[in-house]
């Protein structure tokens, strides 16, 4: 009895041992997957004073392929793959919004209000996703970020200007999160095109 009791005693660490063992070397089909976020700008950046013309950011829109939370890359002209255990907090289309509105205020030129706020606006701006992706063509890979735009008149819904950016970023590695980096500096120097050719299109409208 006493060698029983003795042997459970020196088993029972070993047991415990073997459980951590398999949670800190768990498979990556059981690990949650990684989740990143576009941000390209940090917190302690802030809007400079508001404008007194305002604009309405419309929710954006997304190309079959960049309409969910799956982070994209290509490998081959065409064709488009997603990372298994990447992808984004959820679909950019849904991060980008607020992104437009703080690279509007940023210019300088207008007060972004989002649709459904009840705020009357004296333009519109519409915008899609083409693409978003990290291109493994070319060494060192790259992020490509691709958007078109319309801004509108506030009233009559009638289009002032059209136009579409593009802004391609060097990978700093070559993983997924190599990819993020270059896709939030990607989306900042588009954003802040978007900036200027709003104000160059409708300021004073």
């Amino acid at each position: 009895m006493m060698q029983a009791r003795l042997l459970r005693s020196k088993l029972a660490p070993l047991a415990l041992l073997a459980l951590s063992g398999c949670a800190l070397f768990a498979s990556p089909a059981d690990a949650p997957p990684s989740l990143f976020a576009l941000a390209p700008w940090s917190e302690s950046d802030q809007p400079r004073q508001l404008a007194a013309q305002t604009l309405e950011i419309a929710p954006p829109g997304a190309r079959p392929g960049f309409d969910a939370a799956r982070m994209a890359y290509v490998t081959r002209p065409f064709e488009i793959q997603y990372f298994a255990r990447h992808q984004w907090v959820e679909a950019p289309a849904s991060m980008l919004a607020p992104l437009l509105g703080d690279a509007i205020e940023r210019g300088g030129s207008f007060q972004a209000v989002r649709s459904g706020d009840g705020a009357a606006a004296s333009l519109r701006l519409e915008t899609e996703i083409v693409a978003l992706q990290q291109e493994f063509t070319a060494q060192p890979s790259r992020v490509r970020f691709t958007l078109e735009a319309r801004l509108l008149d506030g009233l009559e819904r009638r289009v002032l200007a059209a136009a579409a950016f593009e802004a391609v970023e060097p990978a700093p590695s070559e993983d997924p999160y190599g990819g993020v980096i270059a896709a939030n500096r990607a989306v900042a120097r588009v954003l802040e095109q978007v900036a200027k050719w709003c104000a160059e299109n409708g300021s004073g409208r």
